[in-house]
């Protein structure tokens, strides 16, 4: 059993991600153009046939930008909270809108979506974990600080879609207002590179196999540097920068990830 993620897009520009299995699939957030979206899908051999449900993490404009058009175009029902709705001005588009409660599984066909909330600066925000077969995975971006219900999901995730927002010297050092700087780094802005690294390695589970850093700032963030930080912590996982630019390459997950860690000099493979 495997599942299939791809970043459709990742950042303020625009946040779009995909997971499936070999029947359907979910986007978890719709900030791209509908046209888009369907342009980096066929680039990447994907169907938007496949997809059979859209998750909204909140409604700032990045993640909600695409989705009354696409919804309506393929008939897709779109799983977002009333006040979400409401605060992205979405009440009055004609797609079918379906209320979530977090801790209460989505059954997608074969998939199960967990919503659980974080902490953002939005009228009710929350992550996501897909599921499927034994496989997690998680998508937590968006978030001011990771609250315990971050803590737990990531700790049970395969692979991850895990904010890596901007670097503190970077941010400090740059031409953002002070109320920006202020509200980015406040408990209901965005992650840190060094939060989401100690995220990383604080909680994640032996088996992660992959992890997608995610939303990265244009102006406040230097994704070779973040790479190669993560890249000297990552235990065996496979590091990835999710664009704001383009798609990135399908990754498989399964449940039979062995990590190679180090031990007296020598790399062994946990069986």
């Amino acid at each position: 059993m495997q599942l299939q993620i791809t970043s459709l897009n990742s950042g303020s520009n625009g946040n779009c991600y995909y997971i499936g299995n070999e029947r359907e699939a979910v986007l978890v957030d719709a900030g791209i153009s509908c046209r888009e979206t369907e342009r980096r899908m066929m680039r990447l051999g994907l169907s938007m046939r496949k997809v059979k449900a859209i998750f909204i993490s909140h409604e700032h404009s990045d993640h909600i930008r695409g989705v009354a058009v696409m919804a309506k175009k393929y008939n897709i029902p779109v799983y977002i909270t009333p006040d979400t709705q409401y605060h992205g001005r979405l009440n009055h588009e004609t797609f079918t809108a379906v209320s979530f409660t977090a801790y209460e599984p989505v059954q997608i066909g074969n998939l199960s979506i967990t919503a659980f909330p974080k902490w953002h600066d939005a009228s009710d925000p929350h992550s996501f974990m897909v599921s499927y077969e034994g496989i997690n995975v998680g998508v937590f971006t968006d978030i001011g600080s990771p609250c315990e219900h971050v803590i737990k999901h990531f700790g049970q995730c395969h692979a991850a879609f895990l904010e890596a927002n901007y670097d503190e010297g970077l941010l400090d050092s740059g031409y953002y207002p002070y109320h920006l700087k202020r509200r980015i780094k406040s408990n209901h802005g965005h992650l840190s590179n060094e939060q989401a690294l100690n995220l990383f390695t604080e909680h994640k589970p032996p088996y992660m196999s992959h992890v997608l850093l995610s939303h990265l700032s244009k102006d406040n963030n230097n994704p070779v540097q973040l790479k190669q930080l993560f890249d000297l912590n990552a235990g065996g996982t496979e590091i990835v920068i999710a664009s704001r630019y383009q798609e990135t390459p399908i990754y498989t997950i399964t449940n039979t990830f062995k990590p190679i860690k180090h031990y007296k000099g020598e790399q062994l493979l946990l069986l």
